[in-house]
């Protein structure tokens, strides 16, 4: 069961840190439907960034930057441009699909092959002392550094939103923008900088899946896991930790998955490899529609 438990925290990291970046979106007022698209682009740079670089970090700092380039652009179109957040989120998914996919076969020389890139995959860093306690320290103080990262991510996610300045005109601004005009701050700004952090925050989501759990970027690797972030945070109620539980519902599905396919049970894998998504659905469903969405949400602001 620990180690069950280990494998659906490392799985839900990515989840994670897609759902920490659009929270950031979402509360400004911005639909975070671009979070796949961020995702890959992330992947696909930290890829990059790790195999030119040669380090890890070089492809972390590498997978900010991709993932901000896709959030930038869906600043541009949909904030300051005013077009449609879910038009313009599912427009970047597509983008970065087929932009990926294409640079991945520049980078093998312009032919028809993509790249092949294998890269180390960064290990368990168990933190000394703590890692020795019985059941926890297997859980929390054994796991690769991206997912500590995401793990602390909720508690500063957490202080940002709820005790800095900074935080509550970026909520202020998703609930009502002309009240956060009045009390001084620029809601054509917090919402332009709060998806382009969405976007950096995402594409570390990505490098976790091309850095921490395969070792290199294939075409849309991603596989709708930006989906399932969006679906997260919904569920969470736009709160941090309540995103992280309902992540951890979705790493358990997929490692219990996982392990199916192990035992040999007579049921087809791509039947099995559905069940965190009609998880996702059954849990939308059930809780979805209770769900308070920050007022301004999706609406354009005036100019």
């Amino acid at each position: 069961m620990t180690e069950f438990l280990a494998a659906a925290i490392r799985i839900a990291t990515p989840l994670l840190l897609a759902a920490l970046g659009g929270i950031l979106s979402e509360r400004a007022g911005v639909f975070a439907v671009g979070l796949e698209g961020m995702m890959l682009a992330g992947a696909f740079a930290a890829t990059i960034g790790a195999w030119a670089g040669g380090s890890a970090a070089a492809g972390i700092g590498l997978a900010l930057a991709g993932g901000a380039v896709i959030g930038l652009a869906v600043a541009v179109v949909a904030v300051r441009w005013r077009a449609d957040n879910m038009v313009t989120g599912l427009a970047a998914n597509i983008l970065a699909l087929g932009l990926t996919s294409y640079l991945l076969r520049v980078a093998a020389g312009g032919g028809g092959r993509p790249a092949s890139i294998h890269l180390p995959l960064l290990g368990p860093w168990p933190i000394p002392v703590l890692a020795d306690l019985p059941v926890v320290g297997k859980l929390l103080f054994a796991q690769p550094p991206l997912t500590y990262l995401a793990l602390l991510g909720c508690v500063a996610f957490t202080l940002f939103l709820g005790r800095t300045q900074a935080g509550l005109a970026l909520c202020a601004t998703g609930e009502n923008p002309e009240a956060a005009f009045a009390a001084g701050a620029d809601p054509l700004r917090v919402r332009m900088l709060a998806v382009i952090a969405c976007g950096a925050v995402a594409g570390l989501g990505g490098a976790v899946l091309s850095l921490q759990q395969v070792g290199t970027f294939t075409d849309g690797m991603t596989g709708g896991r930006g989906y399932l972030a969006l679906a997260s945070l919904i569920v969470g109620r736009w709160t941090p930790f309540g995103a992280a539980a309902a992540c951890l519902v979705f790493g358990a599905a997929e490692a219990f998955e996982l392990r199916l396919q192990t035992f040999g049970v007579p049921v087809s894998s791509y039947i099995v490899q559905m069940a965190p998504y009609l998880i996702a659905l059954a849990v939308l469903a059930v809780l979805g529609r209770s769900a308070r969405l920050p007022a301004a949400i999706g609406r354009p602001l005036e100019q």
